[in-house]
């Protein structure tokens, strides 16, 4: 069954190529379509094109479909190509003409719209809550390790001193600049297509302020043109958003790997963490991380994705926007994933002892020494030049004992402040 079936034959080559993955994918978004159908159908009967028998007629179907949807033994069977086909057709089954009369006032396109504005709705709502989790858990590592000293580094070469205190609470910072967007993101999904049609509205007199309350929409997206224009621009805003947590976690997964490393050895993990080698059996390797840079690489990619399929198209619905769903639902689940498994593996890290002694670190405190001699009354600049003639000369002797006490330092990790920025659940 085919929503747009007119009783011609169908070539199945071309069927095939148009469905693609939607039965699979679709079953992600199945329970957002029976809760809008639903309060469709009370929307219907509220503007009198429903009785009060039909209506109780169809919510009963439609949770019939729930409980299979939540026993997992509702199929997308090859004769429907979607989700969408195959609710009404069950309907009807059900019910007979009056599971028909569920598509009244609505087209596929408002209805796959505000399913799949549902699920985003949720769904970003899920990994929102996933960043707050790992922003805890890293700035309570914070907090256990603020006193053991790391060395800095830029350009890969060692720089100045830093601490673990420093490195965990610096990606719980960057994840409230990544709430910051996927809020603003929420904002966005969070308006009601429902009652847009196929992009022009509908001549029944249907009440789309109350399908609005019904399916706890923020707002309406009033005008039935742009509710339609969003399809392709609110994938490429989550896009966005999503990239932007992907490259925090990336970002972190990078340095864990490199300080797992024997060169650098400042971090482990248990031996149940990491994988070996096929030939060499002294490997641990940080496979769990790899992969996490890897996908979260990958997500980041997904923005370019959906620009590109969408950026040229003129207004109104083209095939070209159902191939947005796809990637991006994968996407969403990859990482909520994603961010389930950093916050698992990030709270058994091991921080070893590091020995600031080691002739490799000399150097690590050579500015803290330059900012000695200024307090001490020389100039920043003859300061420098006294401290690099030392370097130069391998006569200089490093003093540590120098201490960073302004906010957001290592001596003053102000981890009270950055909890406080973690914006509160709208």
């Amino acid at each position: 069954m085919k929503l747009w079936e007119k009783g011609l034959a169908i070539d199945k080559k071309m069927e095939q190529f148009t469905v693609g993955n939607d039965r699979q994918t679709d079953l992600y978004i199945a329970t957002y379509d029976v809760q809008a159908s639903r309060a469709h159908a009370r929307m219907l009967k509220k503007v009198g094109m429903l009785s009060e028998a039909e209506l109780n007629q169809l919510e009963l179907g439609l949770d019939r479909i729930d409980q299979e949807l939540e026993q997992g033994t509702f199929v997308i069977n090859d004769e429907f190509e979607d989700i969408h086909s195959k609710i009404e057709y069950e309907l009807t089954e059900q019910l007979g003409e009056v599971g028909k009369k569920i598509h009244t006032a609505r087209s596929r396109n408002d209805q796959v719209l505000v399913a799949l504005q549902l699920y985003y709705k949720d769904n970003l709502s899920q990994i929102r809550g996933q960043v707050h989790q790992l922003f805890e858990t890293l700035l309570s590592l914070a907090e256990t390790y603020k006193d053991k000293l790391l060395p800095g580094y830029t350009h890969l070469q060692v720089a100045m001193p830093s601490s673990f205190g420093l490195w965990f609470s610096s990606y719980a910072e960057l994840l409230v600049d990544d709430v910051y967007m996927l809020d603003a993101t929420l904002k966005v999904v969070d308006q009601n297509p429902l009652g847009s049609a196929a992009g022009y509205g509908s001549s029944f007199p249907i009440d789309r302020e109350f399908t609005t309350d019904q399916l706890n929409f923020a707002e309406l997206k009033y005008n039935v043109v742009a509710a339609q224009l969003t399809r392709g621009r609110n994938e490429r805003i989550i896009a966005s958003s999503l990239g932007q947590i992907a490259q925090t976690l990336s970002k972190a997964a990078m340095d864990v790997c490199l300080y797992m490393s024997q060169n650098f050895g400042f971090i482990s993990f248990p031996d149940a963490l990491t994988t070996g080698s096929s030939i060499m059996p002294h490997k641990k390797n940080p496979d769990v991380f790899e992969l996490i840079r890897g996908k979260c690489n990958k997500i980041q990619a997904l923005q370019t994705e959906m620009l590109l399929i969408s950026h040229n198209l003129p207004s109104g619905y083209h095939r070209d926007f159902q191939l947005l769903k796809e990637n991006l639902i994968q996407t969403i689940e990859d990482l909520k994933e994603v961010l389930d498994i950093f916050d698992y593996a990030i709270r058994q890290i091991i921080i070893k002892d590091i020995d600031l002694n080691e002739p490799k670190y000399e150097y690590l405190f050579t500015v803290d020494n330059i900012n000695q001699l200024v307090v001490e009354g020389a100039s920043f600049r003859d300061a420098y030049q006294q401290i690099g003639q030392q370097v130069q000369e391998g006569s200089y002797v490093p003093d540590r004992s120098k201490q960073h006490t302004h906010l957001g330092s290592m001596g003053n990790l102000g981890l009270d402040q950055i909890r406080s920025k973690f914006p509160d659940q709208a």
